[in-house]
């Protein structure tokens, strides 16, 4: 049996926004075939386990209900590799701002 997750941690809920069925025609065939899905994070409202459905409060005071799937989860996004071309563009603004060649 799962420990029980108490009222007010952090936790990671996720819910069905779509079935593959309410999907919009146009979208590319392989993901029409998958639900479109939600994960959100907030504070858990009372005490569970994880899957079963829960109701959380967000950061910023939204209430969601969802499938709980995680507890303290970790941020894992991230904005990918750097580009070689922008690293350098900072530096070169500010060189033609002090000499005066922006406009």
């Amino acid at each position: 049996m799962q420990e029980l997750v108490p009222q007010g941690a952090w936790v990671q809920i996720e819910r069905t926004v779509l079935r593959p069925d309410e999907r919009a025609p146009h979208i590319p065939e392989e993901t029409r075939k998958v639900p479109l899905m939600l994960w959100t994070k907030g504070f858990l409202d009372h005490e569970a386990r994880l899957g079963e459905t829960v109701e959380i409060r967000t950061a910023i005071g939204r209430r969601l209900t969802g499938k709980l799937v995680a507890v303290n989860p970790p941020y894992v996004h991230g904005f990918g590799r750097p580009i070689p071309e922008l690293l350098e563009v900072g530096n070169e603004l500010r060189s033609l701002i002090a000499k005066g060649d922006a406009q």
